[in-house]
């Protein structure tokens, strides 16, 4: 592979580790409510966490430029604090990167949750557990499934998107040129041979996740 080939490679695991390790970090409050509110908003808030599944990536990267843009509120915002506007940066892919894959991760830490019950967090508070105590030694443990299936879904996804990356990332080597698009522009250049050793790559490694999940899944079923 060229230097370019392995920059992009680099940029983009070090994407995916930095969105999966956030995507868990914010995800996880949000599965847990999901599991357990009986708030009439609940349907309201899975639909927008659950909207990624269902838009055009260029759709969502199109309403994240304009509101991260330098017109954009957010993006005023990241300016007044001298953060400099997101779209074109690395920095901005992962904001990007979050918002897409969330509900990759969300979903099966909330189904996770809900699989454990109220029943175990009960008989620990019967013990004196209180509620972070119930919640890191009790719910957590218990929903690790979940947690495993949401980290290699979230990285798996990071790894593979396009669209909104593109759309916020652009195509600035070293900087916000990912794999995907590393493939788009060989192939446009009628390079295929370079083409195929990264397209091959995403192929073994959408493949290898495949399999991990289900051998993940089928032990746990073996395990009831």
């Amino acid at each position: 592979m060229s230097p370019g080939d392995l920059a992009a490679v680099w940029l983009t695991l070090k994407l995916a580790t930095v969105v999966t390790l956030l995507l868990l970090l914010v995800g996880t409050p949000v599965a847990w409510w999901l599991a357990h509110t009986r708030s009439r908003w609940k349907g309201v808030v899975a639909a927008v966490v659950a909207l990624p599944l269902v838009l055009p990536p260029t759709v969502l990267g199109f309403y994240l430029l304009l509101l991260l843009g330098p017109r954009g509120p957010i993006g005023q915002l990241t300016q007044a604090l001298g953060l400099g506007t997101l779209p074109f940066t690395f920095a901005g892919l992962v904001v990007a990167s979050v918002l897409y894959s969330l509900p990759f991760v969300v979903q099966p830490i909330q189904g996770a949750f809900a699989a454990v019950g109220s029943r175990p967090l009960e008989a620990a508070a019967t013990l004196g557990a209180g509620p972070w105590d119930r919640f890191f030694t009790v719910a957590v443990p218990l929903a690790r499934p979940g947690f495993l299936t949401a980290t290699v879904l979230g990285f798996a996804h990071t790894v593979g998107e396009f669209g909104v990356v593109l759309m916020i990332g652009g195509n600035i080597p070293e900087k916000t040129r990912v794999v995907s698009v590393q493939i788009y522009d060989h192939v446009e250049a009628l390079d295929y041979a370079a083409a195929h050793w990264l397209a091959g790559g995403m192929v073994v490694f959408a493949f290898v996740v495949l399999l991990a999940l289900h051998l993940l899944t089928g032990r746990r079923e073996e395990g009831r």
